[in-house]
């Protein structure tokens, strides 16, 4: 069954794949790592740029550990879910003093590494290494869904019976695996997505289970929160006058930023508990990394 699938995703992929700098096969380890963290929950138009001025700032791990957490969350500027910039300057330490300043290639190595889980790990050892792991992110999980099961959606929840399924399409050699494992990644982002697949241009549509049974719908999925008002917004609009100062920031003027007191006490305690603000000593507050105050 995977060698039916597999020339004509490859083929697809050669013909129609996006030009991403972490593509490359000069791409370092450092540079996919760094690509997959800023894609988690961001799509790739927001982390092209951000990617970019991430490796001319520091184009090796040893070069963002010798920077402070502060450094590293002002450059992240407005990508979202800033904590993930404060455990990828922690990582880069944790390479450094570990692995001699090098991406290790194991994907146990790579989970010990702060913010790094099992999709990440995966990622990074298949796509930088040529290790043989089932790469599952949404994309991937849709397209094997529609493919082999004839659901619309996966569940939810990523079973282990959906991790057998992918590692059983894996080609034997961990090079040809990783270059499947992109391949129905991109599929499943420009061709088989969510809402509108474009199954009449889908390499795989004659082997679609789901297209054979007349694509039946999936459960409604939740709407996104919005964004106005919420505590994530809270939460960007504190982070922002910290960003924009070098150093502590007296408390009160954090707190003109925001007027829901509540939702601001809130927020801050968030954002402290993620480590992307510490109180000083008088009261104030810095991003980590900034003073002591």
């Amino acid at each position: 069954m995977a060698s039916a699938y597999l020339a004509p995703v490859q083929s697809w992929y050669a013909e129609n794949a996006r030009d991403l700098p972490w593509r490359d096969p000069a791409a370092s380890a450092w540079s996919v790592l760094v690509s997959e963290v800023m894609l988690q929950q961001t799509p790739v138009s927001r982390v092209l740029p951000a990617h970019g001025a991430w490796l001319e700032r520091w184009p090796e791990p040893a070069a963002l550990a010798a920077a402070t957490p502060a450094d590293a969350v002002r450059q992240w500027d407005r990508l979202g879910y800033p904590r993930r910039a404060v455990r990828l300057h922690a990582s880069s330490q944790l390479i450094v003093a570990r692995h001699g300043g090098k991406v290790p290639p194991a994907v146990d190595d790579l989970r010990e590494l702060p913010g790094i889980g099992s999709y990440t790990a995966a990622a990074v050892a298949s796509f930088a290494f040529g290790r043989r792991h089932a790469v599952l992110d949404v994309n991937v999980r849709r397209v094997l869904a529609r493919l082999v099961t004839g659901r619309a959606l996966p569940r939810p929840a990523q079973s282990a019976a959906e991790v057998a399924l992918a590692e059983s399409l894996l080609p034997a050699d961990g090079r040809e695996a990783a270059r499947w494992s992109v391949g129905v990644m991109e599929l499943g982002a420009l061709v088989c997505t969510a809402r509108q697949p474009s199954c009449a241009s889908c390499p795989l549509s004659a082997q679609c289970a789901w297209l054979r049974l007349g694509r039946p719908a999936g459960a409604p999925g939740r709407a996104a929160p919005g964004y106005r008002g919420s505590d994530r917004q809270c939460r960007g609009a504190l982070l922002a006058v910290l960003r924009a100062a070098h150093g502590p920031v007296p408390a009160e003027v954090v707190a003109a930023a925001w007027d829901d007191s509540g939702q601001r006490a809130r927020s801050l305690a968030a954002l402290t508990a993620d480590g992307l603000v510490t109180r000083c000593a008088d009261g104030s507050l810095a991003l980590p990394g900034d003073g002591t105050g």
